[in-house]
């Protein structure tokens, strides 16, 4: 087994400076050459996990294929490297702790005074090390590099343990095998135009006396950094020039890679950890993903709108992974996506009298999206509001996505107007509902919040009669697909055929037949709704199918699509969808035929990056 490389990435002046792009940056980059990749996130609070955190705490809460609940850098690092991360990935400094309670409670110190230094400290290097052996790949290959994020920033009280951990650490596995990587704010106040570096020379010389030295440090800026500006943050924080990367604000995140790779960043990195990778090829070369992606980001000409009608607006990072799916969709087919969050509150009939401007203006705002999405969420607040705006798009014929929340919020709408059932409600709003259309999992809500929930990767089978549905054949028309969940409550079984009878139509359960999964409405051009949460699996060169079919509908594209085999258009090589089975079969075998002929033993090979 070979050595495994650290590289430790630090962030300092303020939090959100951009640690988890970066950092996914450096993966994306060493992948492109050919090097297995592993990644870790620590966040320093004293949770166990994200799951029982307010989107406004810390964005949106992402869920991983075992049922983890993590914070939402590790999506950054999926969409980025294309890997499946588990619940270990994500460390924090309740499950550090726990781990030594429960350590201490079995005698396993042996009588000695547990302390932080070393038996918390002595917990974390252990922790990284099993974890950063762990596969993350399709190919099961052991990583060879595993990039590790320490959240928030230096001098943090909450980050004093992991850092003296890693002080540690770099003598534990040599100097050879672990670097250090520091992001920091460069301010530039309009008020001067100049770039200040006090801030960065504080937080590295703050980083160095607790022991650790950066060997790069990336300048976030505004705009980029002159050479001067370099050469004085250099003399100041001992670390060479040609190592100090100005990122500045550029127009998408998947631009970051490239952006940094300009730096001969793959070089530094294969030179300073000692990976054993020969010269390079142009950089042109391996990073031909990536340099295409960009490319045709940047050259997007039509437009299209997107309405996210949700709980948590006033923060977009709330729904992260929904933009990023949006986003993947728009670049794929060829439109540059705006989104608009509008507060579900704010459709509300009560608005009316509380705050009429805020309520014309909402409703506006959806009168003017081209399709709309209504996202997951918990709690009371702003399910009228969702409601009513499906109660639009399944009237005006407008494209509508619903998911989780969204999709249990279909179902109300449609119970209330069209079964007359006027008191139709979820449990989790109206616990006394005479018509209770969605109820509570019992299994799932046993009172405790945290990791209680059904999460992680389920199956979802589809039924027999769903052969001409929008949704399967976006999908590839399978038996069944697996996607991530995370939710408390299903639909009413005693309410389902009564649904269907109208068209409503479950085409989608789980494995035991027992909760409806995914729905679509008869006659309309795309209503679609999943219980599950698709935007967690989508990828930039992969979109996620119901995004895909949303944004297709949007601009009117959805039955060419589907005409065209599921090509966007007669020159675009055949994709996973196919109208039958039988067809699937036999292209897969043509395609098993061709791929026996050609040779894919590229050290540089990275097709399947995204």
């Amino acid at each position: 087994m070979k050595t495994m490389k650290y590289i430790l990435v630090t962030g300092g002046v303020i939090s959100g400076v951009g640690k988890g792009v970066i950092s996914s940056s450096f993966g994306a980059i060493l992948k492109c050459c050919g090097i297995e990749v592993t990644m870790i996130k620590i966040d320093p609070y004293i949770n166990l996990d994200a799951g029982t955190f307010s989107p406004y705490e810390h964005g949106e809460v992402y869920v991983l294929d075992d049922g983890g609940e993590v914070d939402l850098d590790l999506g950054n690092y999926e969409r980025f490297l294309n890997i499946t991360l588990h619940s270990q990935n994500n460390i924090t400094t309740g499950k550090i702790y726990q781990q030594v309670i429960n350590k201490e409670r079995h005698g396993d110190y042996l009588g000695k005074t547990v302390q932080v230094v070393p038996h918390i400290t002595d917990a974390i290097q252990e922790w990284v090390e099993k974890v950063a052996h762990k596969p993350v790949s399709e190919n099961g290959k052991v990583p060879e590099v595993c990039i590790i994020e320490l959240g928030g920033i230096v001098g943090d009280i909450e980050s004093m343990a992991f850092i003296e951990a890693f002080r540690q650490f770099q003598f534990r596995v040599e100097r050879d095998n672990f670097c250090v990587a520091h992001v920091s704010l460069v301010p530039q106040p309009k008020t001067t135009g100049e770039s200040k570096t006090k801030p960065t020379q504080t937080s590295v010389r703050e980083l160095r006396g607790a022991g650790l030295s950066p060997d790069i440090i990336v300048c976030r800026s505004e705009r980029p950094i002159t050479q001067n500006v370099k050469e004085k943050i250099s003399n100041f924080c001992h670390v060479a020039t040609q190592q100090i990367i100005s990122v500045p604000d550029l127009s998408s995140v998947y631009e970051v890679p490239v952006f940094i790779e300009k730096h001969d960043m793959a070089k530094f990195l294969c030179h300073r950890l000692q990976l054993g990778i020969g010269p390079l090829p142009p950089m042109k070369r391996y990073m031909t993903p990536w340099i295409e992606l960009g490319a045709k980001m940047r050259h997007l000409k039509d437009e299209l709108s997107v309405a996210i009608v949700g709980k948590y607006t006033r923060l977009e990072d709330s729904y992260t992974s929904i933009t990023k799916a949006l986003h993947h969709a728009g670049n794929k087919i060829g439109y540059k996506v705006n989104i608009k969050f509008i507060e579900a509150s704010n459709l509300e009939k009560t608005m009316l009298v509380d705050d009429p401007a805020s309520y014309h203006s909402a409703w506006r705002d959806l009168c003017l999206c081209d399709c709309m999405v209504v996202p997951g969420g918990f709690g009371k607040r702003g399910v009228e509001g969702m409601i009513e705006a499906v109660r639009w798009c399944r009237l005006n014929d407008k494209p509508f996505l619903g998911i989780c929340l969204g999709f249990q919020a279909a179902v109300i709408e449609f119970a209330r107007n069209v079964l007359g059932l006027e008191d139709a409600y979820s449990t989790e709003v109206k616990e006394d509902a005479t018509n209770p259309v969605v109820i509570d999992m019992p299994e799932h809500n046993p009172g405790a919040m945290g990791g209680t929930m059904r999460l992680g990767k389920q199956t979802t089978v589809f039924k027999a009669s769903s052969a001409d549905s929008k949704i399967r054949r976006l999908y590839g028309n399978p038996k069944e697909i697996e996607e991530r969940h995370r939710h408390r409550y299903e639909v009413n079984p005693t309410y389902i055929d009564e649904l269907e009878e109208h068209g409503l139509k479950f085409i989608g359960v789980d494995r035991n037949q027992e909760r409806m999964e995914v729905l679509e409405l008869e006659g309309h051009p795309y209503f679609v709704a999943v219980q599950f949460h698709p935007e967690y699996l989508s990828r930039p060169m992969k979109p996620s199918p119901p995004f895909m079919g949303l944004i297709l509908s949007a601009k009117e594209r959805l039955k060419g699509y589907f005409a065209r085999g599921c090509k966007l258009s007669p020159r675009e090589p055949q994709s996973d969808c196919y109208d039958s089975e039988d067809e699937l079969n036999e292209l897969t075998v043509k395609k098993i035929n061709l791929d026996k002929d050609e040779d894919n033993s590229s050290a540089y090979s990275s097709s399947s990056l995204l």
